[in-house]
C-alpha cells in the first residue's frame, strides 16, 4: 500500500473522477441498489458510510463491501473505496451478529474501568472485527468532553468531562484501530460536550464556549490525540458557535472552524469530513448545493451525503457547479484528493478490498473476543454506593423472599438481538412497508406487553435464573405509581428499580424518589424493604443523591451489560467499576483522607476473625482456589530451624524467618477489615509479603494502602534492602493471579501494586498444577527408562538429621522462603524430601506433603478446576486425601532439567499413589517447564505473578 499522489496516476485530471474522492455517501438497504452502483461507476464515488441498515449479519456485510468494491474496481477506480463505519461500542453499533461480532463497552463503560490499556484492547478486538468484514475506515473516537454531561444526548459515547482522561483513552484507541489495520476519525469536533439547544426541529445545537474556553478544555482530547500523528480524520460538526468573538451557524461550513482552527492552529493534517449535509436544519437553511460548495471551500476534503439519492445527485452538481463559477478551484479539490488518496494507501489495496476474511477470520477470534468482552463489562459495571451491604444479594436476601425489578419502557438498541429478531420476522411477513420503530410496536402488542417492556425481560430472566429464586418484574411509565406498583413493593423484600437517562426522563427521577420514599416509610415499621436504584446509560441519574443508599451503574443497557449487572449483583465479579472523570477523582480525594488504625495481628484476638475474613473475601471474589480452602492457622508458619551449611552460613537467628503480620480492625466488634501477612529474611535482607486481604465490602477506602504502608515501614526498621510480592511458604498467596482463563480482570490488581512502587513488568511466574484423580493416572511411556539411561537414581528422606547434602543443593539454587520450606518438611516426620542424584550428586529436590501432615496446614490444597463432576464428588467424599509436591528445585546442567523435573514429578506422584492419595497438586515455578508437565497429566489450576523489587522503590527513596 504505497504512498500515492495525484501525479501517479493521470485519471485525476478529470475534474468528475476528483470530485467523486470529495463525497462520501451511503443509502438505505441491505443490497446494491441501482443508485449507488451508478454513484460508484458513473459519478466515481470515492467513498461509502455504511449504517446498520445496511447491515444483516458479519457475512451479509462481507459479501457487501467486497461487492461494492468489485464495482468500483471494474468501473476503474485506481484505488479501493473508503467504507466508513460507526461503532462505537456500548449502544452505538452499526454492526451486530451475535455469533461473530462482539458487544464491549461503551467509551464511559472503559473509562470507568479505570483502565486505558482497556481500551486499547477492546478498540483493536473491535476494529479488528469490522476489518474483516471489509471496513477500513472506523469513524471514531469520541473525542468530546462532557462539560455539560448531565444534560447532553452523547452521553455514554463520551469517555468523561475530564479533558486529560479523554485525552488518555482517546489515544489509546485510536493505538488500537490503527493496529488493527483500518483508518480512524475522531468526533466531533470542535465539541458535542456542552452545546445548548434551540426550541424547533429546525434549530440547531449551539456552543456557547468562546475559543479560549474551549482551548483549556473542549480541544484538549482534539489537540492530543492530532499531535499523535495517528488520526487519519476529523469528522467536524455540524452545531452552531454563538460567542462574542466567533458566529458561525453551521461548523462544518466554516472556514474559521475548519482551516483556521482545525488546521492551522491544531496542525491538522488528515482528512476533514463534514457532517451530513442532509441534517433538516442545514438543508432548509442553505441548501445542499450552497451547503456542499461552504463545506468544500471550509476545508472539509470529504461531505457526507447519508442517503437520498436526488440530494446526493444535487451535492454532486453543486460541486460542479461550484468549480465551474471559480469559487472553488482547481488546486483546492487535488488538495483534498492527495489527503484522501494517502488515507487509503494506509488503510487498504485491492488485494485487502476485493477479499474480506469475513467469518473464517471471525469465528478463530470470536472466543477470545468473548473473553475480552466479560472482563471489560465486568471491570465497567460500578458500585457507586452500596451504604446497607446488599451486595451480593445471595448474602442479604433469603431465596425464599421475593425481588421486584421496576424498569422503564425504553426502544430497543439498534444493534441489538430484540431489533434483529423483529427485523427477521418483518422480513418474512410479504408487503409490509413499515419501519422499524412500527414493528417494533406491532411486535409488543401482538406479544400483550407494553411497547418498550421488552428490552428488559431478559434481565428478570437472568436475575430469577441466578438466584433461582422467585422474582417480580413489571414496568413503569409517566403515569407514575400505581396500584399494581404498590402491591407489589409490599410483598417483595428488595426493590431493583432501572432508570435510563433519569435527568432527560424526568418521570423516571420521580418514580424512583416516590418508590424510595415508599420503602423508607416501610422499613420504619419493621419491615424488610431493600432498595437499589441501577442506571443503565448515564451515571449522573443519582450519582450525587446519597439519599439513594445502594446505587449501581452500568453505562449501557445491552444484553451483555446487563448479563455483568446480573453478575456483579449476585458477587460473581470483582466491583471494581468508578464514576468517570472528575467525579472518580472527588470520590478518591474523599477516600485518601480516611486514617486507618493498622495494628500488629494477635493470633489469640483475631485468629477467629480472620478465618471470617477469608471466608468473606473467597466468597466475593473470583476464583482464589488457594484461598479457599485457607484457615488463620496457614499464616503461622511450623519450625524451620536453620541449618549449618558450612562456616560462611548465617547465623540460626537470621537464617529464621520473622512473622510480623498486621490488621485493621474494628475494635469495638472485633471483626477485622484488612490483613497482611509478612515474613522478614534476615539473612537475606528480604521482606515478603504474603498475602493482603481487605473485606470486600471495605474496599476502596485505603485500608489496603495503609496496610501495605505498614508492612514496608516494618521491613525499613528491619534493615531490609528488597521486598517480594507472594510466596510459595505459605502457599496462600503465591503472587498476583492471572486470567488464564481470560475471564478474570486482574490489570486493576497489578496497577494497584504498580502506583504502590513495585516493578510489576519482570514478575515471576508460578503455577498450581494437579492430578485430579490418580486412580485413572499412569506414568507416560519410556520416563522410566529415559531416567534409567540417564543414570539417575532417586530416594526420600526424612530428618533433619538426614537431610545430607540437600541442605547446600537448595541453599544455593532458591530463594530464602523456598529454603525455609524444606526446613519445615524435613522437620515434620510425616513429609520428606525426594531427592534426584547422579551418583552422589544432588541434581533435583521436591518436598513431599500430605495432607494432615503440620506441614499440611500451610498449603491449602486445591483441586483443579477442570475435574469432572463426578471427580469433585469424590474428592468431597473423602476427606484428608490430597497430597502436595511442593517447590522442585533443580540444579542439572540444561540438557538433564526437563529429565529430572518430570523424574522428580513422577516420584511425588508415586508417593502419593502409595500413601492413597486420591489426587496430587504440583506447586512450582515454572518457564518453559509447564508443558512437560502437561504431557505427564497435570492441569492447570492456577497461576500466578510473583513480584520482586528493591525497598528503596517502595519507600519513594
Amino acid at each position: 500500500m504505497g504512498n500515492l499522489t495525484t501525479e501517479s496516476d493521470p485519471i485525476w485530471n478529470d475534474l468528475d473522477w476528483a470530485m467523486g474522492q470529495m463525497l462520501i455517501m451511503g443509502w438505505d438497504g441491505t443490497e446494491v441498489t441501482p443508485q449507488i452502483k451508478r454513484l460508484i461507476a458513473e459519478k466515481h464515488l470515492g467513498s461509502i458510510i455504511l449504517t446498520a441498515k445496511n447491515l444483516k449479519s458479519a457475512q451479509q456485510t462481507a459479501k457487501l463491501v467486497q461487492e461494492l468494491q468489485t464495482i468500483a474496481k471494474q468501473s476503474g477506480h485506481p484505488q479501493p473505496l473508503l467504507i466508513a463505519l460507526d461503532q462505537e461500542n456500548g449502544g452505538v453499533n452499526s454492526l451486530f451478529d451475535d455469533n461473530y461480532v462482539c458487544q464491549f463497552p461503551s467509551a464511559m463503560g472503559i473509562g470507568a474501568t479505570g483502565r486505558s490499556e482497556l481500551a486499547y484492547e477492546v478498540t483493536k478486538a473491535t476494529a479488528t472485527e469490522i476489518a474483516a468484514c471489509g471496513i477500513n475506515l472506523m469513524l471514531g473516537p469520541v473525542l468530546d468532553v462532557l462539560s455539560n454531561a448531565r444534560y447532553q444526548p452523547l452521553g455514554v459515547r463520551a469517555t468523561s468531562d475530564d479533558p486529560q482522561e479523554v485525552s488518555e483513552y482517546a489515544i489509546a484507541a485510536i493505538r488500537g484501530i490503527k493496529d488493527a489495520g483500518i483508518a480512524c476519525c475522531g468526533k466531533h469536533f470542535p465539541s458535542y460536550g456542552n452545546l445548548d439547544f434551540g426550541g424547533s426541529n429546525l434549530d440547531m445545537p449551539i456552543i456557547t464556549q468562546t475559543l479560549e474556553e474551549l482551548s483549556l478544555s473542549a480541544l484538549i482530547p482534539f489537540r492530543n490525540s492530532i499531535a499523535t500523528g495517528n488520526l487519519d480524520g476529523m469528522f467536524v460538526g455540524g452545531c452552531a458557535i454563538s460567542n462574542p468573538s466567533l458566529n458561525v451557524q453551521h461548523a462544518c461550513l466554516s472556514d474559521q472552524v475548519v482551516d483556521y482552527l482545525l488546521r492551522n492552529e491544531l496542525k491538522f493534517n488528515g482528512i476533514a469530513i463534514s457532517e451530513c449535509l442532509e441534517m433538516e436544519a442545514l438543508s432548509h437553511e442553505i441548501g445542499v448545493q450552497n451547503g456542499v460548495v461552504m463545506a468544500v471551500e471550509a476545508g472539509c476534503d470529504l461531505v457526507l451525503l447519508c442517503r437520498a439519492y436526488p440530494v446526493q445527485l444535487e451535492a454532486i452538481e453543486g460541486l460542479r457547479l461550484g468549480v465551474e463559477s471559480g469559487i472553488i478551484s482547481k488546486a483546492r479539490i487535488m488538495t483534498s484528493v492527495q489527503r484522501v488518496l494517502k488515507v487509503k494507501a494506509g488503510c487498504t489495496s485491492w488485494a485487502k478490498a476485493l477479499n474480506p476474511p469475513g467469518i473464517s477470520l471471525l469465528s478463530q477470534l470470536h472466543p477470545s473476543h468473548l473473553a475480552l468482552s466479560k472482563r471489560a463489562y465486568d471491570s465497567s459495571i460500578a458500585v457507586i454506593r452500596d451504604n446497607e451491604k446488599l451486595i451480593p444479594l445471595s448474602h442479604s436476601i433469603h431465596p425464599q423472599e421475593e425481588i421486584l425489578l421496576l424498569t422503564p419502557l425504553v426502544k430497543p438498541l439498534p444493534a441489538s438481538t430484540l431489533t434483529k429478531l423483529n427485523e427477521s420476522k418483518h422480513r418474512h411477513a410479504p408487503g409490509s412497508q413499515t419501519d422499524a420503530h412500527e414493528r417494533w410496536s406491532q411486535a409488543c402488542r401482538a406479544g400483550a406487553i407494553m411497547t418498550g417492556e421488552e428490552v428488559f425481560r431478559e434481565l428478570g430472566r437472568s436475575l430469577a435464573r441466578t438466584r433461582n429464586g422467585k422474582l417480580l418484574h413489571t414496568s413503569y411509565t409517566a403515569n407514575g405509581l400505581r396500584p399494581v406498583h404498590e402491591n407489589l413493593i409490599n410483598r417483595a423484600s428488595c426493590v431493583i428499580i432501572v432508570t435510563a437517562d433519569a435527568n432527560r426522563n424526568k418521570y423516571q427521577f420521580g418514580f424512583a424518589k416516590h418508590v424510595d420514599m415508599m420503602c423508607s416509610m416501610l422499613r420504619s415499621r419493621g419491615q424488610k424493604k431493600h432498595l437499589i436504584v441501577v442506571a443503565v446509560s448515564s451515571p449522573y441519574d443519582f450519582a450525587m443523591d446519597k439519599t439513594i443508599g445502594t446505587y449501581i451503574c452500568t453505562f449501557d443497557f445491552t444484553e451483555t451489560a446487563m448479563h455483568a449487572l446480573v453478575r456483579t449483583l449476585f458477587g460473581k465479579c470483582p466491583m471494581t467499576g468508578t464514576l468517570p472523570g472528575t467525579l472518580r477523582k472527588t470520590r478518591n480525594r474523599t477516600k485518601s483522607r480516611q486514617p486507618w488504625l493498622v495494628e500488629p495481628y494477635d493470633r489469640e484476638r483475631d485468629c477467629h476473625s480472620l478465618d471470617k475474613l477469608i471466608k468473606s473475601v473467597v466468597r466475593n471474589s473470583v476464583e482464589l482456589p488457594t484461598l479457599e480452602k485457607a484457615t488463620s492457622t496457614a499464616f503461622h508458619l511450623p519450625s524451620c530451624g536453620a541449618w549449618a551449611v558450612d562456616d560462611d552460613s548465617p547465623s540460626p537467628d537470621k537464617a529464621i524467618p520473622i512473622e510480623a503480620h498486621f490488621v485493621v480492625r474494628n475494635s469495638s466488634t472485633g471483626a477485622l477489615y484488612g490483613f497482611v501477612a509478612t515474613w522478614i529474611y534476615p539473612a537475606a535482607s528480604l521482606g515478603v509479603i504474603g498475602t493482603l486481604l481487605v473485606d470486600p465490602v471495605k474496599r476502596n477506602v485505603s485500608i489496603g494502602r495503609s496496610l501495605h504502608r505498614r508492612a514496608v515501614r516494618s521491613f525499613a526498621a528491619a534493615g531490609v534492602t528488597k521486598a517480594q510480592l507472594g510466596t510459595a511458604f505459605p502457599a496462600v498467596f503465591l503472587g498476583i493471579p492471572t486470567s488464564t482463563d481470560s475471564d478474570t480482570d486482574t490489570g486493576a490488581v497489578h496497577d494497584w501494586f504498580a502506583a504502590s512502587g513495585w516493578t510489576v513488568q519482570f514478575p515471576t511466574r508460578l503455577a498450581i498444577l494437579a492430578i485430579p484423580l490418580l486412580s485413572a493416572w499412569s506414568a507416560p511411556d519410556g520416563l522410566l527408562a529415559s531416567m534409567q539411561r540417564a543414570g539417575l537414581s532417586f530416594d526420600l528422606v526424612h530428618g533433619v538429621a538426614n537431610a545430607g547434602s540437600v541442605e547446600a543443593h537448595v541453599a544455593s539454587c532458591a530463594g530464602p522462603d523456598i529454603v525455609a520450606l524444606y526446613r519445615a518438611a524435613l522437620a515434620d516426620g510425616v513429609c520428606g524430601v525426594v531427592r534426584a542424584k547422579c551418583g552422589d550428586t544432588i541434581l533435583g529436590s521436591v518436598v513431599f506433603a500430605r495432607a494432615g501432615s503440620v506441614l499440611s496446614n500451610a498449603f491449602p490444597l486445591p483441586t483443579t478446576n477442570t475435574a469432572t463432576a463426578a471427580t469433585q464428588q469424590q474428592q468431597q467424599t473423602r476427606k484428608k486425601t490430597t497430597a502436595a509436591i511442593l517447590a522442585p528445585v533443580v540444579s542439572a546442567g540444561r540438557e538433564q532439567q526437563a529429565l529430572v523435573l518430570q523424574g522428580l514429578a513422577l516420584m511425588g506422584v508415586r508417593q502419593s499413589k502409595a500413601n492413597k492419595c486420591e489426587s496430587v497438586v504440583l506447586c512450582l515455578t515454572i518457564d518453559e517447564s509447564e508443558e512437560l508437565l502437561h504431557a505427564m497429566g497435570f492441569e492447570n489450576v492456577q497461576t500466578y505473578d510473583s513480584l520482586t523489587t528493591s525497598l528503596d522503590c517502595l519507600t519513594g527513596a
